[in-house]
C-alpha cells in the first residue's frame, strides 16, 4: 500500500490494507514490502483487540496447522498443539482456532475453493472490529 509512511501503520492506514484483503476473491501478495506491510498491519489490528477467531482453509491438516501455528507464534500466543501429532488428514480442510479460550477444531472443507487465512479480530474499537481475509497461509513463514 502506497500511503504506508512508517513501518509502524496507524489504524486507519492497517484497516485500509487489510480491507484490501478481505473480498470474494483472493489476492496475493505482490512483494516483501506488500508482505510486511500486510504483517504490520494484521499485527497491529490483533494488538488492539481483545480476542481473535482464525479459520484457516488449507490442502490438508498439516499446511493448515502449520499456517496456524506461525500466526499464533507471531500474535503471540502458545501453540496448544504438536504438529507431529496432527492427523494426517490429505484433503481440504477448515480449522477454527478461537484465542480467547485456545480451543481449535478440523473439519472437512470440500465445497470452497479459497485457500488462505480469515482472522476475525473482536474490539470494542469499530476501527479493528472486523473479519480480514483471506490472507495468505505463509504470511508469516
Amino acid at each position: 500500500m502506497s500511503d504506508f509512511t512508517t513501518d509502524t501503520p496507524t489504524l486507519t492506514q492497517a484497516r485500509q490494507l487489510l480491507d484490501t484483503f478481505s473480498c470474494a476473491e483472493v489476492k496475493t501478495v505482490q512483494s516483501s514490502q506488500e508482505k510486511e506491510q500486510l504483517q504490520n498491519a494484521l499485527l497491529l489490528m490483533v494488538k488492539e483487540s481483545e480476542a481473535e477467531n482464525l479459520g484457516i482453509c488449507a490442502d490438508n491438516a498439516y499446511q493448515g496447522y502449520t499456517a496456524l501455528s506461525h500466526y499464533l507464534t507471531a500474535f503471540g500466543y502458545t501453540i496448544p498443539f504438536k504438529l507431529e501429532e496432527i492427523s494426517p488428514v490429505e484433503t481440504p480442510v477448515y480449522i477454527k482456532f478461537n484465542t480467547a479460550t485456545l480451543s481449535h477444531y478440523l473439519t472437512d472443507y470440500e465445497e470452497g475453493n479459497y485457500r488462505g487465512v480469515l482472522v476475525a479480530c473482536q474490539a470494542e474499537d469499530d476501527l479493528v472490529n472486523g473479519v480480514y481475509g483471506h490472507l495468505p497461509l505463509d504470511l508469516f513463514d
